[in-house]
Formats: structure tokens, sequence, C-alpha cells
């Protein structure tokens, strides 16, 4: 064989390989922690992600203390879409109902998205704001 179909045929450097994620995440739902519930969060995902990508995806990157995961399948919506002359047939896609419950670490803030910063610099602040 000549070298020139041998290289053709090799299999090409990959280099260092890493996972990113690229699979997206859509918030559904999210309920704040109670002094009986821990928090909890529905999020929708593509199928072929599992329940330890999305523990690992919500800890390694959003630094999330994730005790539980669960999850539910859906099949996509089945359509007939009736035209003069035709009928076509159309099917939105699949998709995965993940459900996270939280650590008792995660507690409400109740402040909202208005987070300025932690502790007293924070109130300090907030009162320069206001007296402002």
């Amino acid at each position: 064989m000549f070298a020139s179909t041998i290289l053709k045929r090799a299999r090409p450097n990959l280099g260092n390989l890493q996972w990113m994620p690229t699979m997206p995440m859509v918030l559904l739902n999210a309920t704040h922690a109670t002094p009986t519930a821990p928090a909890t969060a529905q999020f929708r995902v593509l199928p072929k992600m599992t329940k330890h990508e999305v523990k690992e995806y919500l800890t390694k990157i959003y630094g999330l203390p994730v005790t539980e995961v669960r999850s539910q399948n859906y099949l996509g919506k089945r359509m007939r879409i009736f035209g003069k002359r035709q009928v076509v047939y159309a099917k939105r896609p699949d998709y995965k109902k993940v459900f996270v419950t939280f650590d008792g670490s995660l507690a409400d803030t109740g402040r909202g998205g208005a987070i300025y910063g932690a502790g007293e610099t924070g109130d300090k602040q907030e009162q320069a704001q206001i007296g402002a």
C-alpha cells in the first residue's frame, strides 16, 4: 500500500478532547425552600441527557447543591396539517422533564434578583442608594 492511502485511512489526531456542555436546559418552574421542604426546580432537557449529567452540570457550572434528580420522558405531539390537496404529518421533538431537589443549605435570601453584596456591605449599599 502507498503512504497516501494509509494516511487517508488513518484516524485523524483529535487532540485533547474535553466535554463542553452544549445541551440546553430550560427552566420551567422553581420553588423556594421552606422550613419543611427543600428548594426544587424543573428543567426541560434533551432526551439523551442523563440524570448524572444534569447533576454534574448544575454542581460544576453553577455551584448548586443538588441532592436528587428525577426525570420523565415525553413524546412529542403528533399533528396532521391539512392543505388544499394533501395532508402533511408533523411531529414536535421529544423532550425530557427533569425534577431537581436541592440541599437544605440553599435558602431563599428574600431579595429576589437584586443582591448587591453579602453581609453588611450589601445593606450599606442599599441604604446609600435609598438615601441618595
